[in-house]
Formats: structure tokens, sequence, C-alpha cells
């Protein structure tokens, strides 16, 4: 998964101000210093009425590397750069690209196409504050502390978005009930799905059920307004690839043999990025699939349109939208990390093509050569 730091993509920065009330009280938590996705189809507008610990249990955590120690408090802002780190101009299919380093929170409050509230699709993968060992960002705080960051944030998120904009946070179950009852109670959103990505490679444990998913929490400020382009995530139906029924060659609505997607996303390339899948980046043990952010992209955003990513990671998100032609922003907190980010988001995507939806079978059943009479 992308969480790997707090920031993201084509590059720029400006000073902070206005931090909420969360953010002045607590800062940014920073570690020592150790010395040593081409051719969408243009979208419209839908118009239909439309736990928990601090830290995760050890058998859901990724391994940790040896040496680092929690992280302290830095003040807010002292990390946070008002020139950009990379700024990729648009071209070639490419949409223009920029990322920032620094603190999402700030960022959020400064950046002036967040200011100006012209974001239009944000995806939000933060620290899970499972106790990671990133390379600065301390992910060990107490669980009041980690719920006022993720408020925080969440706020600065939804003040960027246009009135038509759209907000993805990828989270476990650890936060997903609090941020759910902060959007939609506090902050009014509406939700349109809780979907689920579900991937087979999870961590052994015989004290409970094994931990196969995480939450992809999709809300919007207004359901009838919103960008949703169903036609590009169209996937082949079970009812056509595996029962072989008639009905769904003959559809009143939508497109023969085709579905929109269930809320529970799984199938090729959908797993988990480890080992020695192509997609996986050096030192990055939480990529999500660019098939995921493909998805969310091509379904909730248009062409030209902005999409940004607080917590830039890996640079999944910032990679698929750019490709897209979407031009795209993110915050990284990590220097090193957003270093990293900037050359992938410049090579582009390695899995999915940017001039042709993927539309994979997600069918777990054999075709049937037959109808069952039963």
């Amino acid at each position: 998964m992308d969480n790997l730091a707090l920031l993201r993509a084509p590059f720029r920065i400006a000073l902070p101000w206005g931090m909420s009330n969360h953010a002045a009280a607590m800062g940014a938590r920073k570690k020592p210093t150790k010395n040593g996705s081409g051719k969408p189809l243009q979208g419209k507008r839908a118009s239909s009425a439309a736990q928990t610990e601090a830290v995760a249990p050890e058998d859901q955590r990724p391994p940790q590397h040896a040496g680092d120690q929690p992280g302290t408090r830095a003040e807010p802002g002292a990390s946070t750069r008002t020139e950009p780190l990379t700024d990729l101009e648009p071209g070639q299919g490419h949409g223009r690209a920029q990322v920032f380093l620094g603190d999402s929170r700030e960022l959020l409050r400064s950046v002036p196409e967040c200011l100006e509230s012209k974001v239009n699709l944000i995806f939000a993968d933060p620290p899970f504050n499972w106790a990671r060992e990133y390379e600065e960002w301390d992910d060990k705080m107490p669980e009041d502390e980690y719920l006022g960051f993720t408020y925080d944030w969440l706020d600065g998120c939804i003040d960027a978005l246009t009135p038509t904009g759209s907000l993805w946070v990828n989270i476990p179950d650890t936060w997903a009930a609090e941020i759910v009852v902060h959007l939609k109670r506090t902050r009014g959103l509406t939700m349109i799905n809780w979907c689920i990505w579900h991937y087979r490679f999870g961590q052994n444990t015989t004290g409970r059920f094994i931990n196969s998913k995480v939450h992809a929490l999709y809300f919007c400020k207004d359901p009838n307004s919103r960008t949703w382009n169903a036609e590009e995530i169209l996937e082949p139906s079970d009812r056509a690839t595996t029962y072989f029924d008639p009905r769904t060659h003959n559809k009143k609505e939508g497109v023969s043999g085709m579905r929109t997607p269930m809320d529970v996303w799984y199938g090729k390339y959908w797993g988990r990025i480890q080992g020695n899948n192509k997609e996986r980046r050096a030192n990055h043990d939480n990529q999500i699939p660019e098939v995921y952010l493909e998805r969310v992209i091509r379904a909730c955003s248009n062409p030209g349109d902005l999409v940004l990513d607080p917590f830039l990671g890996s640079g999944t998100t910032c990679t698929v939208a750019r490709a897209l032609g979407r031009d795209t922003i993110g915050f990284e907190f990590s220097e090193q990390t957003a270093r990293s980010a900037s050359q992938r988001i410049e090579m582009g995507p390695v899995r999915i093509d940017p001039a042709e939806p993927t539309r994979h079978t997600t069918a777990i059943f054999a075709p049937r050569a037959t109808r069952n009479p039963g």
C-alpha cells in the first residue's frame, strides 16, 4: 500500500498558514535525525439521486526495520518547503505533475490549488499508525493524537475539493469507523460506496481470522453533480462469461455482457505488491496496485481534472493520474521517498495501458458449458 510517508507528486510548495487546532496543538511527528493512467471517455456528471488499538496486532504488521527508534514531535512547518521539489510539465497525453515536500496538513492549507478549492479528486492512503519504521514519520502516536491528525488532514482535503469533487480514503479496520463518522456526521459528506480491496496474501495468524482486506471509502460533496464515468470501468459480467445468461446481452440499461464492478475488488493484478512483482519499487513495502488507482481515477475524474494525493508514498496515484491525462499534485513528508516517487511518476505506469481501460473478468467459477437444470 502506498502509505509510506505523507505527501505527493508533480512539485511545488508553499508556506503553511491557518493550521487547525489539532495541527497547532501537536505539530508533525517526526523522527530524530539519524547519523549514519491516455484514452478515457469524456466523463459526465452523475444525474441520478443517487476500535480499536493505536497499534495493529503483531501478526498484522509487516516486518520492522531494525535500528530505528520511535520518533519525537517536530515544530509545525519545520519540514515543509516553499519551493517545488519537481514540476513535470504536461505533454503527449500526460498531465502536469507536481510534488511538494512537507506536512500534508500544512500543504493542504497553503498550496494555491487547495486554497482555491480546485481539486477534483483526492485519493488518500495515510499512515495507519501501526508502528511502521518509516524514514522520518512517527507511526506510533497515542490514539487520540492520531485521530486528531486524521481529522485535520481530512478537513483540509474536504476544503480543497471543488463542489463536485470526490474523496477516497484507503484505510484498515483499525480506523475505518472513526473516519466514516467524521465525514458523514461532522462534515456532512455523502458516502457513495464502502468498497473493499481484497487481497489473498494476508499475514498468517491462528488467533483470529486472517486480515485480507482494506477499506476503500468513497465520499463526495454533491451526489447529484459528482463526476462518474461508468463506461470507463466496466468489466465482463459473470452472467455472460460464466453462466451464459441471454438476458445480459439484451440489457435495458448498461452495456450488453458488461457490468459496473462490484464493491469488493479482487482479481488479476489486484494483489499486494510484493516479491518480484514488476510494479514493486525498492524500499516500499506498502504499494497499492496500479489497477486500483486506475479504477478510481477513470471513474471519478475526467482528462484535464486535478487529482491530489496527500500521502505520496511510492507515487502510484500521481503516476497513474498523469498517464491518464489528469493534472496531479502529491505531498510527501520524506525527501528520499518524494524523489523516488518523482522518478516513478516521470517513467509512468508499468502495468496499465493508458489508452485502454483494464477489463479483466473477476468470475470465481469456470464457465459452464450448459445451464444447470437445478
